[in-house]
């Protein structure tokens, strides 16, 4: 089968005409171009933060009409059954569950991201073995996720040790319980070796707990094939759930009758309408729920998943990859040399869905573009960072974006 988007990677020595025939070229054999109608966007902006916050699927407000005019309107009450309403964290859950390599029954929706690190983390030192008191971490981590991970350590004994995240798979021993790794740090856009650093962790007799807020919706994660003991990730960048829409937990098969969560709620019991003071588990991933789902965002995030039909992760990877090879070929063909300097990381296989260039003038090159029409953002104190959502940016989004910049650094 040949490769829609061959030739996506340009020499610096490219023309401006040249780039933008090549743009539109790889927009036409595109086979998921047609995906962007789908979205509710605008001609006149290139939006590349959906790594922050994914663009609206257009047909989520007339659900969402539905959903507050007849379900919680008229059914009121009767919608927790009539309209699926209790069910939704664990039938969601096995939504997103293919989209990072899952089997059903092993993903439950709700919560925020923070909220799924505790769980996971606390959940993964109780399942270690006695005398593993070390909880590795990425010191290049989401600020939230090294926030949490102290904490839990303090609660159940621990102690914290930041590593690089490539040193990782080489400092698990006998005293590690878990480690705490994003799959792509989110300022750089790297990606980070989820089997080799599963595998590395296992072999020390460790767990795997890992953040996929920026790669789930991206690139394959294959959680069930590399034995991934415990995950979390965010809905709202890449899944396109809608702004602080419903997190998720995986729960890997073989613990799931030994996870014990930290935050025992009512909705993971095993009889929530017994209400009964002491508390049984459920059974399966539904342990990871806690109090009463946030029904609204649960039910967009629901719609939303539906722009997924259809599509299979390995074609949004290979967009992804042709995308952010041709947005970095036209930057080096239309920056003067100096101005930026891509952090992100030129291999395939160290590269998620986003471009992070440092630049000094970052500050105010990034309000500038936003005030041109290209959307990025702006991550302190210097990087230019761009996200590239292959379900609704395209060729002709990237090389706008870069010749734009020029112009911002030109001052023209």
């Amino acid at each position: 089968m040949s490769d829609p988007y061959e030739r996506a990677q340009r020499p610096a020595t490219a023309t401006a005409t040249a780039l933008r025939e090549e743009a539109l070229r790889l927009d036409a054999a595109d086979p998921l171009a047609g995906h962007r109608a789908k979205f509710a966007l605008d001609e006149e902006t290139v939006y590349l933060d959906g790594n922050s916050l994914g663009a609206l699927p257009a047909h989520v407000p007339a659900r969402m009409a539905d959903v507050i005019g007849r379900e919680w309107g008229e059914l009121r009450i009767r919608s927790w059954d009539e309209s699926g309403w209790w069910t939704a964290p664990e039938r969601i859950g096995d939504r997103i569950a293919p989209l990072v390599g899952a089997a059903a029954g092993r993903i439950v929706a709700g919560d925020s991201t923070s909220v799924n690190v505790f769980k996971a983390v606390v959940a993964a030192a109780r399942l270690a073995e006695e005398g593993r008191d070390e909880i590795l971490v990425d010191a290049s981590t989401f600020p939230t996720d090294g926030y949490i991970a102290e904490s839990a350590a303090r609660m159940t004994g621990h102690r914290i040790v930041p590593l690089d995240p490539a040193d990782i798979p080489g400092a698990a021993n006998e005293r590690t319980a878990l480690a705490l790794v994003n799959h792509v740090d989110y300022r750089t856009g790297r990606l980070h070796d989820l089997p080799g650093t599963t595998a590395a962790l296992h072999a020390a007799g460790a767990l795997a707990v890992w953040d996929l807020c920026h790669s789930a919706g991206a690139l394959p994660v294959g959680l069930d094939a590399h034995g991934v003991d415990l995950a979390v990730g965010c809905t709202y960048k890449y899944l396109n759930g809608g702004p602080g829409s419903p997190a998720y937990l995986y729960v890997a098969e073989r613990h799931q009758d030994r996870f014990d969560s930290p935050l025992p709620g009512w909705t993971s019991h095993a009889d929530p309408f017994g209400m009964t003071p002491g508390y049984r588990p459920a059974d399966g991933a539904v342990r990871g729920r806690v109090g009463t789902p946030d029904i609204l965002s649960m039910l967009a995030l629901e719609a939303a998943l539906d722009v997924w039909d259809g599509v299979a992760i390995d074609a949004v990877r290979a967009k992804s990859l042709a995308l952010t090879d041709f947005f970095l070929a036209c930057v080096r063909a239309y920056v003067p040399e100096g101005r930026v300097t891509p952090i992100t990381p030129e291999p395939h296989a160290e590269r998620g869905s986003q471009v992070a260039l440092a630049c000094a003038d970052a500050p105010t090159v990034m309000p500038e573009l936003i005030k041109r029409g290209v959307v990025g953002d702006l991550r302190r104190p210097d990087i230019l960072r761009f996200g590239f959502t292959p379900l609704y940016v395209g060729f002709a989004d990237a090389e706008r974006a870069a010749r734009v910049l020029a112009d911002v650094l030109a001052g023209k």
